[in-house]
């Protein structure tokens, strides 16, 4: 794992030499059309990359140096690297993308910033504030980056918590699944975005609202039916359904069962062997072809490769870095057991490959 998480982190690291990932990334933007004005692929890429390696930072298994003069660079308005031009709907995207990396390594990636470096970082999570998000998965944004306030010590707002909290409890439609504004939509969005950023919300202020504490119980129980859904989705090859939109987010299919992980929430029904097999197998699948890499080293869009027709209007290869979720238990201790255990097949494993007898499944409300 830390092998292709080195890979995948490359062209930032070269990038960081001089902290400018508008030019590192100018020749590497997507061809389809922007629906949202000017372009926020570094944005993206700098926000959801560290969403997902921050718990490797934050465990020194990848240096902190480089993030930090990138996100130093993103903060400034004076420097090249500065990424706060991009739209208002862009901007509160990733803000909330960058505020759940912040959080998941608060003394490598927080600390270790200077105090000009945080103030200009807020002011851009502050910008977030302004744009009223979506009936969909966006309703929880506002709401992570009220969570990055509030670990930081600044004021922070209940109103976008207690509207994710309570919108996201309507849309529940059962069976772990949560409908991604009023209606199901057959994708990944319960795990590339739903279930990790609730949870992280409702922890986050479960000792200040009391909705945050009474569902906090509730929320995990429907993470991990979840976990247990998206642990049968992986194929014997490290496939999965190429189902629903932003399939080129890749392994990221699989954020929140990297996410139960990290937590340690795992179901009680998945061995840490188990998910930790899964979890190689996509990323291997998803991202080991030389194919997925430009000739600088930047992932090309696709989900196997390069396949720009699985790209939709707001995907630019800066999109493409919510893959990095799928590495968040590298920020476990090497003497944990997700990575000691002995090595066990996951389910559709043992049922196709090896033709082993497996534990039955059964749906949240039966169970």
């Amino acid at each position: 794992m830390i092998t292709a998480a080195e890979r995948l982190v490359l062209p930032f690291i070269r990038a960081a030499e001089s902290a400018d990932l508008n030019l590192a990334m100018s020749r590497d933007l997507a061809t389809q059309p922007q629906t949202d004005g000017k372009s926020g692929a570094p944005l993206e890429a700098l926000a959801r990359v560290l969403c997902g390696m921050a718990p490797a930072i934050e465990a020194e298994v990848l240096p902190a140096a480089p993030w930090i003069a990138l996100l130093t660079a993103a903060a400034d308005p004076k420097h090249p690297g500065f990424l706060g031009n991009a739209s208002p709907r862009r901007i509160l995207v990733e803000a909330a993308f960058l505020a759940l990396a912040l959080r998941r390594a608060p003394e490598k990636l927080w600390h270790g910033l200077s105090a000009d470096a945080q103030a200009g970082l807020l002011a851009l999570l502050r910008r977030g504030r302004k744009t009223r998000p979506l009936q969909n998965n966006w309703i929880l944004f506002p709401a992570m980056i009220e969570a990055l306030f509030h670990m930081v010590g600044e004021s922070w707002q209940r109103g976008p918590v207690e509207a994710a909290v309570t919108q996201m409890s309507d849309w529940y439609r059962g069976d772990g699944v949560y409908g991604d504004g009023p209606e199901v939509q057959v994708d990944y969005y319960n795990s590339f975005v739903i279930h990790p950023m609730l949870l992280e919300i409702v922890t986050a202020f479960a000792a200040e609202m009391p909705a945050c504490a009474e569902n906090l119980p509730l929320v995990r129980r429907r993470a991990n039916r979840h976990g247990e859904t998206l642990e049968r989705m992986v194929g014997p090859d490290g496939s999965f359904p190429p189902l629903g939109r932003s399939l080129t987010y890749r392994c990221g299919a699989f954020h929140l069962l990297a996410h139960l992980a990290l937590a340690e929430l795992t179901p009680a029904t998945l061995k840490l062997a188990q998910i930790r097999a899964a979890l190689l197998a996509v990323i291997r699948r998803t991202l080991g072809p030389n194919a997925n890499y430009g000739p600088d080293g930047w992932l090309r869009i696709g989900l196997n490769g390069a396949q720009p027709g699985l790209a939709e209007s707001y995907i630019t290869s800066g999109s493409l870095y919510l893959c990095s979720t799928a590495f968040l238990p590298l920020g476990l201790p090497a003497d944990h057991r997700f990575w000691t255990a002995t090595p066990l097949p996951y389910t559709q494993m043992k049922i196709w490959t090896l033709g082993e007898d497996v534990q039955i499944d059964s749906s949240l409300e039966l169970s």
